[in-house]
């Protein structure tokens, strides 16, 4: 598909897949495309699936200056609109902007995989400040194993943080892991929006969308407390849990898992559904 344009004029690459209804994908933090390539090909039997490349490297080009969830909002709009599609999937941060999508824009069906929005204290609040200074200084293994360990995704305290570092330093040199490094400045804003003016999560009762939300089981603990929470919070939002993945499921570990949960409930007819 060519490049599609969005509100400010940024250029946005997309990557296109399968046939049916739209349906748009939008990558997790410090992800590029091609990691959901296996998701969207497990859903392609049932819809047209859209990737959208997040700014960074690839052809959507650098990441705006003042970048903020707003902007990723308006990008997924305006893939949304440029594809005739009318269901919105997000990952992490990617849940965090389709999240604010559906705020925006009543949409058939709303999927959100573990959507990085902060509720009830989570994460850890002490942990936020080394969060954020994870990201400018970010291509380094001290800051990654300080990014992974302060969202509860490496095991602190069972593993010594030196033996965490170098295996930080060893991810960052695969080839994933040079585009990470790439996308790592993007990490402290992307935790500020996570973590920004609404701990109790109210705003999200405005979602009107059929909404399904998924875990999985092998997630931190808070990552367990916050999904139900949210689900609470949406009219029209199911929570599953499926017990063997982790957060890097659609992208990497299990995404056949994840996408026969998506097509259940994007194909399944139900009162709700527009």
């Amino acid at each position: 598909m060519p490049t599609i344009t969005s509100a400010d004029g940024a250029r946005l690459e997309v990557t296109s897949t399968g046939s049916g209804p739209g349906l748009v994908v939008v990558p997790g933090g410090l992800r590029r495309s091609h990691r959901c390539r296996r998701l969207a090909e497990s859903l392609g039997d049932s819809r047209t699936v859209h990737v959208i490349e997040r700014h960074g490297p690839g052809d959507s080009g650098p990441p705006p200056a003042g970048s903020s969830i707003e902007r990723e909002v308006e990008d997924a709009l305006a893939v949304l609109d440029a594809t005739g599609s009318a269901e919105l999937f997000g990952h992490g941060y990617g849940g965090l902007a389709a999240l604010h999508v559906a705020l925006r824009r009543d949409l058939r069906r709303l999927v959100i995989h573990e959507p990085a929005a902060g509720l009830d204290g989570a994460p850890d609040p002490a942990s936020r400040p080394g969060l954020e200074r994870g990201g400018p200084h970010g291509r380094t293994a001290t800051a990654m194993a300080t990014f992974l360990t302060g969202l509860g995704f490496a095991p602190v305290g069972v593993v010594p943080m030196p033996a965490l570092t170098a295996f930080a330093w060893f991810l960052l040199r695969t080839p994933d892991g040079r585009q990470t490094r790439q996308l790592q400045p993007t990490a402290a804003p992307e935790v500020r929006a996570a973590v920004g003016p609404d701990p109790d999560g109210h705003r999200y009762a405005a979602v009107t969308s059929p909404t399904l939300i998924i875990a999985g089981g092998r997630d931190p603990e808070w990552q367990h407390r916050m999904q139900p929470r949210l689900a609470a919070l949406i009219p029209h939002a199911r929570y599953a849990l499926v017990p063997e993945p982790d957060h890097h499921a659609p992208g990497g570990s299990a995404p056949a898992a994840v996408a026969d949960l998506v097509r259940a409930f994007l194909t399944t007819d139900d009162a709700t559904a527009r």
